[in-house]
């Protein structure tokens, strides 16, 4: 009899990629995010090297990072501590907890540290000279994300969402109020906060606006809208001696300098580009991004980039967003890009991409790519080349959830989630005989589409009763969904598992509908009627399928497991391989080769091949 077999392919998806800076005298500090443990080092922007580094043996990443003197503070998130780095000797310190997610951190003129986090929404302060913490409590009720802050002597000022609000807090008394002009009000995030002086500007989601205010009288900010369809702006900077203002937007990636009410296009450093933060010195304006640190050169428009990788911040196993087989290579999506594993030689390179592919999906000699944020669309080859967008889904959806190819129609199905606060996911069709693209919002009532699958021209749906980060529940439970490709129509909708918030997966084997939910059960279903056939216990959460040469199989991200169905009762679930304690980035990961003789899964943060299979 054959055995079943599990080779390593080494490490699954491999990156440096960032989401904070900040300058300390000379050296721009960063710190690593997705990978444990994080790295944090310092960029010295003369010799163009990475001359200091640690690890801190605590949490996942950062997005918050301030200083007072030499001393950097660094806000991590699962969990949220505090740590402060002495960027004279390079020693860390915890010094506070502010619970699991620290989203925004700023230095007050007094010394004091303010922070904001997750999913609590609540502002802290941290005293360096006592160790003391104190805390102000939600900033507005009800809103999860204080995802930016920036203080003055009196005064500390919170973005939050998934709603948009800005709120100044009284720092003596702990009074608030909300200083957001009314029609900003359909907004989803403060995002972005800066402080300079009287001077605070404030980035708005998803329309790619800044406000800028007189904090001396906060009710008529001066608007500037960025062009060309941006949603973000992800870093401001103001130089204090002119008062210029630079920001940095997404998708395009683009480098703004706003003077005198008039706003102008610096230039771009490559599609898609992440600023992290902005240096303004004199002349010379520098930026950090997601893995390299850049130089603008005013008088020819140009960008000069140092990888951050190859300057001594090397890249590191992270945990893995989406997988996939071809017939010569293993594609595992992360941080800013695509692993591809080449089966021939056993070696992997890495292909930048401007986002995180949540999807990968091979037909033909091409892979589709179902791109956060902003539900962008790709396809590349299998080798990593030829990278090229195809559009964006829109329709205020950010999240591809998963993805299928109906043959049939040769269409490419991409269920999606909206964006923070949002409510109804999508169903797209992609036709890629003629670049069509059809946008069904709402296809699965109330919910976000979590999971979709295709047999002869219907689409399979599983929905999630979360619509969004940030938003409550309608239903009591999720749905099924049958959708009619081509006369764009739902056959049924059924709530096959009581209870249910999500489906975590759906998937067509055999003349049978399988459905997996996020607390461990399974109902098979009848594809023409939705009627429930069998139901069944596979573990305690979440899971996916595929259908390989020896059956139906699927992970839970601790085991790999093959469904066995019953012609007359519940379908038998046995274990294939157990220990795989897969670090994944949210849904488990699992897909079959071509041939189907062999399946690859994530085990830690390898990739692993298991074959053998009966």
């Amino acid at each position: 009899m054959t055995e079943t077999t599990v080779t390593s392919l080494g490490p699954a998806s491999a990156v440096t990629s960032t989401s904070v800076a900040e300058q300390v005298g000379d050296r721009i500090w960063t710190i690593t995010s997705g990978v444990s443990p994080v790295q944090v080092g310092a960029f010295d922007p003369a010799g163009r090297t990475v001359d200091r580094k640690l690890s801190l043996p605590t949490g996942a990443g950062a997005w918050a990072m301030t200083h007072i003197g030499t001393d950097l503070y660094v806000g991590l998130y699962t969990p949220g501590d505090v740590y402060r780095i002495d960027t004279t000797t390079g020693t860390a310190t915890k010094v506070a907890r502010f619970g699991s997610f620290i989203w925004s951190i700023a230095a007050t003129p007094d010394g004091k540290i303010v922070a904001g986090t997750y999913p609590d929404g609540t502002v802290h302060e941290y005293d360096p000279a006592t160790g003391a913490t104190k805390e102000y409590g939600a900033a507005i009720a009800g809103e999860q994300y204080v995802r930016s802050i920036a203080a003055d002597a009196t005064t500390i000022y919170a973005g939050v969402g998934t709603k948009a609000h800005l709120i100044a807090i009284d720092r003596a008394t702990g009074e608030r109020r909300d200083v957001l002009p009314a029609k900003y009000a359909d907004r989803t995030f403060v995002a972005t906060l800066t402080l300079e002086g009287t001077t605070l500007a404030a980035g708005l989601s998803p329309t790619g606006t800044m406000l800028l205010f007189d904090t001396a009288d906060l009710s008529n900010p001066a608007e500037v809208q960025t062009p060309g369809g941006d949603q973000y702006v992800t870093a401001i900077t103001i130089d204090a001696p002119t008062g210029d203002v630079y920001l940095g937007t997404r998708p395009s990636g683009t480098l703004y300098r706003y003077r005198d009410t008039t706003l102008t296009r610096l230039g771009s450093p490559y599609d898609g580009a992440y600023f992290n933060r902005i240096f303004v010195d004199g002349s010379a304006i520098r930026a950090e991004l997601t893995s390299q640190v850049v130089d603008f050169d005013e008088a020819s428009g140009t960008f000069t980039g140092t990888d951050l990788g190859q300057a001594g911040l090397p890249p590191a196993p992270e945990q893995a967003m989406a997988i996939a087989a071809t017939a010569t290579s293993v594609l595992v999506s992360g941080k800013a890009g695509v692993q591809i594993h080449d089966l021939a030689t056993g070696t992997s390179t890495r292909t930048f991409l401007p986002g995180e592919a949540k999807t990968l999906t091979p037909v033909g000699r091409d892979v589709y790519l179902g791109v956060y944020t902003l539900a962008r669309l790709w396809s590349m080859k299998p080798d990593g080349t030829a990278l090229h967008e195809l559009g964006q889904i829109g329709n205020e959806q950010t999240r591809p959830t998963d993805d299928a190819y109906d043959a049939r129609s040769r269409t490419w199905l991409i269920s999606t989630e909206p964006d923070y606060g949002k409510y109804d996911g999508t169903l797209t069709e992609q036709h890629l005989d003629t670049g069509v693209r059809e946008v069904h919002r709402g296809v699965v009532p109330q919910q976000s589409v979590r999971s979709v699958a295709t047999d002869e021209g219907i689409a399979y749906l599983g929905g999630a009763t979360r619509n969004s980060l940030g938003t409550d529940p309608i239903l009591p439970e999720a749905t099924v969904v049958a959708f009619d490709l081509r006369r764009n129509r739902t056959l049924w909708e059924v709530a096959p598992l009581p209870g249910a918030q999500s489906y975590s997966d759906v998937l067509t084997y055999r003349g049978r509908l399988y459905a997996t939910t996020d607390d461990g059960r399974l109902a098979v279903l009848d594809p023409r009627t939705g009627k429930v056939l069998a139901t069944a216990v596979i573990g305690t959460a979440q899971s996916r399928l595929t259908v390989a040469r020896a059956g139906l199989f699927g992970t839970d991200s601790q085991r790999v497991f093959q469904i066995v169905p019953s012609k007359t009762g519940a379908p038998t679930v046995k274990t294939v391989v157990d220990g795989l304690g897969a670090q994944i980035y949210s849904y488990p990961l699992i897909t079959a080769s071509p041939t189907g003789d062999a399946l690859y899964t994530i085990k830690g943060r390898d990739l692993v091949r298991i074959q053998g299979l009966r």
